[in-house]
């Protein structure tokens, strides 16, 4: 059996804990999202705006999102311990993954509550000048939190943050939605409301499959770097004979595991660990925090498959 080397160098450090940045965004978010929560359901039953009270209760998915991205983020350690030796940040994504289940859900509640206003009709939706200017202000929280979040998560490329602004961003759409409607039953056309809840139904739907495409890849263990590349990459080395049998998996940027066989010219062990140490550095400058682990293979050993 042919060693196996994986140096703790410079190209096997875990990225950065931004952990206690991350929790005090979603504090913040979660403050201002239970505001507006607050804000519409007032708007909302003071006029018996149907396109409104579905908006609050997606406001809601907002601050519960939050309070999942709490408990997740509090999980989602990227220091390995005994149980968990690749790290524990896959619980960002299985968070995100919780959003879009939110929201489905609001997506749902807002197609059921405009069927059964189409079917069974209602009061009247009433309208003054006090409450536009509020959902202009719910407007307004709702635009300063979406981005602040995406600019915090892409910083710190935090997945939760990403997903929940993504989420806030598409409560900036809805709201925008039914504001416009709402202007409309103030000019009369009362229909305006329950039109407007159509598109809302459609853009959280989107949200949601957005979300959903976006961390699947990283839960299934979807290649994060082409084997091609780290072959070339790692062809670079001097001393390295062939690269092959790659496979990687992880986040580009945040954390990729990486496996190889790699055949190199010296035959002791302290040059050939050397040569491996290089190869695990010339990686971590190529793509970020990487873990490496490397199977050394005898000179004359011969293999054409670059990947399994």
């Amino acid at each position: 059996m042919a060693p196996e080397f994986s140096a703790p160098t410079a190209a096997g450090k875990l990225s950065q804990d931004h952990r206690q940045a991350v929790r005090r965004v979603l504090i913040i978010t979660l403050v201002l999202n239970l505001t507006v929560v607050i804000l519409k359901s007032i708007v909302g039953f003071w006029t018996g705006s149907l396109s409104l009270l579905a908006d609050a209760l997606h406001s809601v998915t907002d601050s519960a999102n939050n309070v999942l991205g709490l408990v997740t983020n509090q999980l989602a350690s990227p220091h390995p311990d005994r149980d968990h030796p690749y790290g524990h940040q896959k619980y960002e994504a299985v968070g995100a993954l919780g959003i879009a289940a939110f929201l489905g859900i609001a997506c749902f509640e807002i197609v059921q509550n405009t069927a059964e206003r189409l079917w069974f009709g209602g009061d009247p939706v009433t309208m003054s000048a006090i409450a536009l200017w509020l959902m202009l202000a719910v407007l307004g929280i709702n635009i300063a939190v979406a981005f602040y979040e995406r600019r915090v998560g892409l910083k710190l490329r935090n997945k939760i943050l990403i997903a929940d602004a993504h989420h806030t961003m598409s409560d900036v759409w809805i709201t925008i939605s039914v504001l416009g409607g709402l202007i409309g039953v103030w000019l009369g056309w009362q229909w305006l409301d329950l039109v407007m809840a159509v598109p809302v139904a459609l853009l959280v739907l989107k949200s949601g499959w957005k979300v959903l495409r976006e961390n699947l890849p990283w839960l299934v263990d979807e290649m994060a770097i082409a084997p091609e590349a780290i072959h070339t990459t790692v062809m670079q080395v001097p001393g390295v004979v062939n690269c092959h049998k790659i496979a990687s998996r992880g986040l580009l940027g945040r954390q990729v595991f990486i496996d190889m066989h790699l055949i190199v010219e010296p035959h002791d062990v302290q040059d050939a660990h050397e040569i491996t140490e290089r190869v695990e550095a010339i990686l971590e400058a190529a793509y970020g925090p990487t873990r490496v682990t490397i199977h050394l293979e005898p000179l004359g050993y011969q293999s054409p498959e670059i990947t399994y």
